[in-house]
């Protein structure tokens, strides 16, 4: 717990001003990532964002005046987090959204929690409440009526992509989660979190470059203004301002309790996904979306473990 007061549910004033700062600049980033799509080849696209946001972290900690050297420890932990987050979870994240709209990707990852808290358990020893277990069974829920809904309304040749796409974002997902945990581990509590995310993102674009040269050849840097625009937004606002506020709450609070501040996130999403993709909100959906969001919030209201 920092310095700050605490509320009644036992999250300091600092927690909540992350909680928001997280909330709102992910929740617009996922539309970004859709416009991002077709531009240039998946692969590419995430390794120019990483590539711009890891030269921005270093930038950051050099401002700072932090320490940027590696020792065997710090290089593996960075390489671990930088597979699993900046490697395996984008690269899926921006493959789902190939196949379907930005806020249902967004709201599944609101579900983020729950492989925190599972992996939390298994390696930290964390404990798991009652109270966690039964709003997270009520999101679950909410998710599997969102399903339902783009299944319906899916043209035949569409369902299989439906299928992709959500299975992409539970692979993306259950990267992210593995990158969280490691964070919170007592290694990973140790390091400077600005250092540690500028190397991390680094090896990931350096991942992703590999990746990129293997499955599409040399990279075609010919984009419009827009998708250049899109990777300022993405590198700047939604990693290197953003990424340092949410591993910072990882610490404070843990894995699991951390990835509350997705709850916010999907209503962001799909409002944005509302005003610039054309979704259309129906009963089942918006049953779906309120459903989710209660089951994070059952799961949030109890008291910080």
């Amino acid at each position: 717990m920092s310095g700050d007061t605490a509320t009644k549910t036992g999250f300091s004033t600092q927690d909540i001003l992350g909680f928001a700062t997280v909330s709102l600049m992910w929740g617009s980033t996922w539309l970004v990532i859709k416009d991002q799509i077709g531009f240039l080849p998946i692969g590419w696209t995430v390794t120019i964002r990483f590539t711009v946001a890891a030269l921005g972290m270093f930038l950051l900690a050099r401002f700072r005046g932090e320490d940027l050297s590696l020792n065997r420890q710090r290089f593996l932990l960075a390489l671990a987090v930088g597979f699993l987050q900046f490697c395996g979870n984008f690269q899926l994240v921006y493959r789902a959204e190939h196949y379907v709209t930005s806020g249902l990707v967004a709201v599944m990852y609101a579900l983020l929690m729950l492989p925190n808290a599972i992996l939390a358990r298994i390696f930290l020893g964390a404990r798991i409440t009652k109270r966690f277990m039964a709003g997270t069974s009520v999101a679950a829920i909410g998710i599997a009526l969102l399903m339902i809904q783009e299944y319906r309304h899916a043209p035949p040749s569409g369902a299989m992509n439906v299928a992709l796409g959500v299975g992409f974002a539970i692979a993306g997902t259950l990267c992210a989660s593995g990158a969280n945990v490691l964070q919170a581990s007592s290694i990973g509590r140790k390091q400077a979190v600005v250092p540690l995310i500028a190397w991390s993102m680094l090896l990931g674009a350096v991942i992703d470059a590999v990746m990129a040269m293997s499955l599409y050849g040399a990279p075609v840097l010919s984009a419009p203004p827009r998708f250049w625009a899109g990777v300022a937004w993405l590198a700047i606002m939604g990693s290197v301002v953003t990424f340092p506020v949410y591993f910072n709450l990882i610490r404070s609070i843990g894995a699991g309790r951390a990835a509350y501040s997705n709850a916010v996130v999907p209503i962001v999403a799909m409002a944005l996904s509302t005003f610039f993709e054309g979704y259309r909100w129906t009963a089942l959906a918006a049953v779906g979306a309120v459903v989710t969001l209660s089951g994070v919030l059952i799961a949030l209201s109890g008291r910080k473990g």
